[in-house]
């Protein structure tokens, strides 16, 4: 199976039941940031920050919205791992250069893309970052 879903992917027979948890939908919000802006920030100013998007994810907790969230380790952290022709190798960092980097994600179970957008723009990395919202193609792996 790809890790990439075609536009019809989406769509399922009448046999499937199409959505878990009374007609919601799990969406991956992946909070896109430049670690040079964080860093540029000081402590005081990241911590601020922290404590923001720690409350604002208690609160999608409590309202029953989100799954799981975590923020990532930087990039400098990351490893990349590729198999051709059977042979795996890893390099360190990720695989493009990109302004942004992956920074962190939340898991959201809502009822359509317009409480996904509502939440992910109220994330408080977005005032400084992007928030990618992609749905999640339930029953698989990958």
């Amino acid at each position: 199976m790809s890790i990439l879903a075609q536009d019809d992917d989406y769509l399922m027979s009448a046999s499937v039941e199409p959505f878990k948890g009374g007609g919601t939908m799990k969406y991956l919000c992946l909070v896109y940031v430049e670690e040079k802006i964080l860093n540029a920030m000081s402590r005081n100013e990241r911590v601020a920050v922290s404590d923001e998007s720690m409350a604002y994810c208690a609160t999608l907790q409590n309202q029953g919205q989100l799954i799981a969230a975590s923020p990532l380790h930087p990039v400098e952290t990351a490893t990349t791992v590729r198999v051709r022709d059977g042979k795996t190798t890893t390099t360190d960092g990720p695989f493009a250069e990109t302004k942004e980097q992956l920074g962190g994600y939340l898991l959201i179970d809502v009822r359509d893309l317009n409480d996904a957008v509502r939440i992910a723009s109220k994330f408080p990395a977005a005032q400084f970052g992007s928030i990618e919202v992609r749905p999640l193609k339930e029953g698989g792996c990958a």
